[in-house]
């Protein structure tokens, strides 16, 4: 048994807490931590009464001190970080401090920039390596599960894999004209940003939304979809053999873009600080504070999520195309946990993956990515767990 120190308490973090009571020979405690102890209260009540025992503190997670400080008084064998991404170097710092193995589901993102990549975490390779410390990155549904089915199709039906199209679609509705399925701020900069994909050796770069497909998919049926820039692009180009192309693409409502272009068009999606009756406020994050909470969306949110890979490569001299994904009912989600299955394909793995960690299944010294470790027991504890995979080896998903 083990204790995790969950830092957050949003739609995510409320997944994970609720999956760690629900597997209490691994969790025997946790802690629920973030800035406004009254979440953390609030979700102690929901959990309270079951095996694992869970506490909450309150943690500014900007500051490393309170963190170690923190970390000390709780003495967690792993913390689970689903905090904002901004947030990413200043809890593996506190876990390098205090010797607490780390684990996250989305890379660093800089505040004052739409910009994130690895390169910030991966930099503290050898001191986590030298420290005995392990950390992984991206443990959630995308970057997380995507990686993990990546090594799992590397592992057991290829020699080598020449193409990966990562697809996440999310067919649910929640009745708002305009609303994100997960923190507004973070939702609209990666949507906003340029796009890229991974072709021959380099990245190319395309303008936001450019590239539009439409794919037929298992129990949702067609659905125009994006190219996007995603973190694990970045990873999987350097971890799967013999890779040639990879790109990431989401789905998207009409309404949703036609909203997100007139917002661009006035400046409310700008990271820009700018002057608002003698302050200082960033017009993105005054669009978040008035938006729908993403936690609220759990009861009105109706129809599935489809989120999973199509690889094509070779296996013993023969071209082979394979398709693996989870299907996701929101309302199955909310009457399981209280939250929309976005948080919920994000939390289930973040527990997953702190599970393998804690039982020595994925326990190594470093930083890595999830796709670097075995992915068998992680596939296994999905069935478990509740993200059920399927497979399919002659997809015709592309209209």
């Amino acid at each position: 048994m083990g204790k995790a120190l969950i830092i957050g308490a949003g739609a995510v973090a409320s997944v994970v807490a609720h999956k760690c009571c629900q597997n209490p020979d691994v969790f025997e405690e946790i802690c629920i931590a973030s800035r406004t102890r009254s979440k953390c209260e609030a979700l102690k009540k929901e959990l309270d009464g079951g095996r694992t025992k869970v506490e909450t503190a309150r943690v500014d997670a900007d500051k490393v001190p309170e963190l170690v400080q923190l970390i000390r008084e709780v003495k967690p064998d792993i913390v689970i970080n689903v905090a904002l991404p901004y947030q990413d170097l200043t809890i593996m710092d506190a876990c390098l401090e205090t010797k607490a193995d780390y684990l996250d589901t989305a890379n660093y993102e800089p505040p004052e920039t739409a910009h994130f990549e690895y390169k910030w975490q991966w930099d503290y390779r050898d001191r986590f390596e030298k420290a005995g410390v392990t950390a992984v990155l991206g443990s959630g549904f995308d970057p997380g599960v995507t990686g993990v089915f990546s090594a799992y199709a590397q592992k057991h039906y290829f020699d080598e894999i020449h193409s990966i199209d990562i697809v996440d679609a999310n067919a649910g509705d929640h009745g708002y004209k305009f609303a994100t399925n997960f923190n507004p701020e973070i939702n609209i900069r990666e949507v906003s940003a340029k796009g890229s994909y991974f072709e021959n050796g380099k990245f190319i770069e395309t303008e936001p939304m450019e590239i539009k497909r439409v794919y037929d998919l298992p129990q949702i049926g067609p659905k125009d979809i994006y190219l996007l820039h995603h973190e694990e692009l970045e990873s999987l180009a350097l971890n799967m053999k013999g890779i040639k192309r990879i790109r990431f693409w989401m789905t998207f409502s009409q309404s949703y873009l036609d909203h997100l272009r007139a917002l661009e068009d006035v400046g409310m999606t700008s990271i820009e600080p700018i002057e608002f009756e003698g302050k200082q406020i960033v017009p993105l994050q005054f669009l978040k504070a008035v938006l729908p909470d993403p936690s609220s969306l759990g009861p009105r949110t109706k129809g599935k999520t489809n989120i999973g890979c199509i690889f094509q490569g070779v296996k013993d001299g023969k071209e082979r195309t394979y398709y693996v994904y989870n299907i996701c009912d929101h309302q199955e989600c909310y009457r399981e946990v209280g939250s929309q299955a976005v948080a919920y394909t994000a939390g289930v793995p973040a527990m997953i993956g702190a599970m393998m960690v804690l039982t020595g299944k994925w326990k190594k010294a470093g930083v890595h990515n999830v796709e670097e470790f075995d992915p068998d027991p992680f596939m296994e504890a999905m069935n478990r767990c509740g993200l059920a995979w399927h497979e399919d080896f002659a997809p015709e998903l592309i209209g």
